[in-house]
């Protein structure tokens, strides 16, 4: 029998590469999508489901419908997020919340609502899309990197919880790839942007550096293939850093003091 996978945020970009090469490599593939007509990502074989985030009742539908179809989830994979570009100073009540809502509590209710079903199969793995950014500080980019080290912490944590029913929890810490995110996944702050911000220097500086490295950026189909990986290796890492930015800064987190750590980002990025 199949081994089922309930991929979010998967109608682009990382979440459609694992989708379309879970699908190839012979998975049952829901692709998570909050266009409710269904239509993409357009994947011969892939079972696009509605599914929002941010709507308790779309995830426990979603889940539902997949458990009666097929009497079990074996695989989640958190992938739904965005980024938010603001400073501390000028973001608002409403965008702390958008980026939390998405990247930490619909993560975390995702993955509340697939539990009952792989703790009593004994089974299960769950997979979060993390990021490098959830090892580390870059400017304007500070609620996202909290989104992110939350993620890690909440991974941490309920892998004891899940440990004695056999259900695997992990995180891929992701560098940066070529995908849509600055289109589609980069939410801008207008008074950061704008001419009259105090950090107008700062945002003319760093935003050209992280939009270029995500345009420019290569294929995420390593992504896809840690994802597989992890799937089918139950001595897979807790974390696994994938790309560029993570293979190079997730080691150097770990070896250097925080403040020889700070340095190297400073001279890194020029900030």
């Amino acid at each position: 029998m199949k081994e089922v996978v309930l991929i979010t945020g998967a109608s682009s970009g990382m979440g459609e590469v694992t989708a379309r090469y879970l699908n190839e490599n012979g998975y049952t593939v829901y692709a998570g999508t909050r266009d409710k007509s269904l239509k993409t990502p357009e994947i011969s074989g892939v079972n696009n489901i509605y599914l929002d985030v941010t709507d308790t009742d779309s995830m426990e539908t979603a889940v539902n419908a997949i458990i009666a179809q097929h009497s079990k989830i074996d695989v989640l994979v958190n992938n739904a997020g965005f980024g938010l570009v603001s400073t501390a100073e000028e973001v608002t009540d409403e965008e702390i919340f958008k980026q939390f809502d998405v990247n930490v509590f619909g993560l975390m209710k995702m993955t509340r609502a697939v539990l009952p079903y792989m703790r009593k199969a004994q089974a299960g793995v769950i997979i979060n899309i993390s990021s490098f950014l959830g090892k580390m500080g870059l400017p304007l980019l500070s609620h996202y990197n909290a989104s992110k080290y939350a993620v890690e912490g909440f991974v941490d944590s309920i892998r004891f919880e899940m440990a004695p029913y056999n259900v695997r929890v992990h995180s891929i810490q992701s560098g940066l790839f070529g995908t849509n995110f600055v289109k589609k996944g980069l939410v801008a702050n207008s008074a950061t942007t704008s001419e009259d911000s105090p950090y107008k220097d700062l945002v003319a500086h760093f935003v050209p550096i992280v939009a270029k490295a995500i345009n420019e950026g290569p294929n995420p189909q390593p992504i896809a293939d840690a994802v597989k990986a992890i799937i089918e290796n139950e001595n897979s890492l807790i974390a696994i850093p994938v790309g560029g930015e993570a293979t190079t800064f997730v080691p150097l987190r770990k070896a250097l003091s925080d403040e020889d750590f700070e340095i190297k980002v400073k001279d890194t990025f020029g900030i």
